[in-house]
């Protein structure tokens, strides 16, 4: 790894160092993705009977775009959620962890989509072997993290580091 490369990657935190960051994330990112699915389920399901009504409305030519509306509906609630300034869905809010970027890259709309579009893509192959493979990785990262290249962090603790970190950058 040559020093440009090095220098140019951001400070990651580490757990030997920072526990605090990572006390309970993947108990906390469970629990969130519980929550979130209960909002998501709410959403759908106000949805779905807005489209009955516009499909007897129509006469069945609105059912047609519940295909469309309802992933379309999914998609946006990460990207509004994830993708805001908060980089947290309800859940997550809920539960104090916050998704942050490892490669430099700033976390957008996109990168949430992707990262929520790839977690439900290793999610259907196989749920197991993604929260496994999260109590082997020191920063407890699942195989959608890696992928896309985020780290799922407690919120609290996060920003007293930041803060410390500002502080100590002015003495």
């Amino acid at each position: 790894m040559t020093q440009d490369y090095a220098a140019s990657r951001p400070y990651l935190p580490d757990p030997a160092t920072a526990p605090e960051l990572f006390d309970g994330v993947l108990t906390r990112r469970v629990m969130a993705y519980f929550i979130d699915l209960a909002i998501m389920g709410a959403l759908v399901l106000a949805l779905t009977i807005a489209g009955a009504i516009v499909g007897v409305l129509t006469l069945g030519l609105g059912f047609a775009a519940l295909v469309f509306v309802i992933p379309a509906a999914i998609v946006l609630y990460y990207g509004a959620t994830l993708g805001s300034s908060r980089r947290a869905t309800v859940g997550m809010q809920m539960m104090d962890i916050v998704l942050t970027p490892t490669r430099g890259q700033p976390l957008d709309g996109w990168m949430a989509i992707l990262h929520a579009a790839v977690f439900w893509l290793t999610f259907w192959i196989c749920w197991p072997i993604s929260l496994l493979f999260a109590l082997f990785t020191p920063r407890r990262q699942m195989i959608h993290d890696f992928v896309v290249g985020t780290l799922m962090v407690r919120r609290s603790p996060m920003m007293r580091h930041w803060q410390n970190a500002r502080r100590s950058a002015f003495y």
